[in-house]
């Protein structure tokens, strides 16, 4: 089932187009990553994607009704980029009155205070909270009553790295439960095995739409391989694949990803003069830049 549908979306501030025919489907239990540069168009988008900011041309459906109604509304759960709580309640004051909003069970909130690790710092009061802390109440309002669809905006932003492992583990639990996660952030080393898509804006415009894999085809960007020889091979086995001897033993090369098989093996025809390998692919860094370059006329 199709959980949200953008169907060549624009936007305009008087003469300035923000967003310039944007087209993007996305199924239920998908975990979509939203990238793109500060003022490409991400944020605008998912203001639009909640009825915050109308739409100029275009259309936008979620879950099949239209963004700001109240099937859409209810369904969508929200992670503004610099979410702002009330410095004199409480964790659990604050996710209670969101509970309420969302006619949701005041045990679903204490719940969820206990996933996103603030159980013991519950019934503190929010100003003494540290940056990190206040985006984990942020991801519990956002993720409360199980919502269909979830718009993250950097939520990772403040979470030491063992709380980012444990942000994607939720992500991870809603997929599987059929909520579709749009997840915009600047992170890309983090999000790049735990997204199934990624869909990056530049200027406007969605240049690239795709799983980890078709990116990495379409952007033809070379493999790298680095090949560890006994030391008095280093040589000889540099000359043999053509390529760069470095730290003393290892041999760095690159190849396209239809050569990576017959370079593999003329790898392993040297036998014991090779004493391990890694191939590594283009990472999604990579494939950022090469897409955002793409359509700034940069390649």
């Amino acid at each position: 089932m199709t959980a949200l549908a953008i169907s060549n979306v624009v936007k305009r501030y008087g003469a300035t187009e923000t967003v310039c025919g944007v087209s993007l489907e996305v199924e239920a239990g998908q975990r979509v990553a939203l990238l793109g540069h500060n003022g490409a168009g991400k944020t605008t988008l998912m203001k639009m994607v909640l009825g915050l900011t109308p739409v100029s041309a275009g259309s936008i459906e979620v879950l099949g009704s239209q963004p700001g109604s109240r099937t859409a509304r209810t369904a969508t759960g929200f992670l503004p980029e610099n979410a702002a709580f009330h410095g004199a309640l409480t964790g659990r004051e604050q996710l209670h009155h969101f509970a309420r909003l969302k006619s949701v069970a005041l045990s679903a909130a204490d719940d969820m205070l206990t996933r996103v690790g603030l159980a013991a710092a519950a019934d503190r009061r929010i100003r003494t909270y540290s940056k990190g802390m206040r985006q984990r109440v942020g991801l519990a309002q956002a993720l409360l009553g199980r919502p269909q669809i979830a718009l993250l905006d950097e939520p990772t932003s403040g979470l030491d790295p063992v709380s980012r492992h444990e942000f994607y583990d939720i992500v991870d639990e809603l997929a599987q439960s059929g909520t579709t996660v749009l997840i915009s952030s600047h992170a890309l080393t983090e999000l790049e095995t735990r997204c199934d898509r990624i869909a990056i804006l530049s200027a406007g415009q969605l240049v690239a739409d795709g799983d980890l894999a078709g990116l990495r085809k379409a952007a033809r960007l070379p493999v790298r391989f680095n090949v560890t020889a006994t030391m008095e091979m280093a040589d000889s086995v540099a000359a043999h694949l053509q390529g760069k001897r470095v730290n003393g033993h290892s041999v760095a090369l690159t190849c396209q990803e239809n050569e990576k098989i017959e370079l593999l093996g003329r790898i392993a025809a040297l036998g014991q003069a090779i004493t391990d390998f890694d191939v590594e692919p283009p990472s999604l860094e990579e494939l950022y830049r090469h897409y955002s370059a793409i359509d700034r006329g940069g390649l």
